[in-house]
C-alpha cells in the first residue's frame, strides 16, 4: 500500500523573531539612507 505523506503536519510550531533581530533590523532601516547623484544611486549607511 502507498503511503500517503500529505496528512502529516511537519511545521506546526510558529516561529518567532527575537527582540534583538527586530531591534537590529529597525536601527539598521534608520541609519540607511539612499542618495540620487545625476541619475545614479548611492546607499550610505549612518553608523
Amino acid at each position: 500500500m502507498a503511503k500517503i505523506y500529505s496528512k502529516k503536519t511537519l511545521a506546526t510550531k510558529q516561529m518567532q523573531p527575537k527582540k534583538e533581530t527586530i531591534s537590529f533590523l529597525l536601527n539598521y532601516s534608520k541609519a540607511l539612507s539612499f542618495i540620487k547623484v545625476n541619475g545614479l544611486k548611492f546607499e550610505s549607511i549612518a553608523n
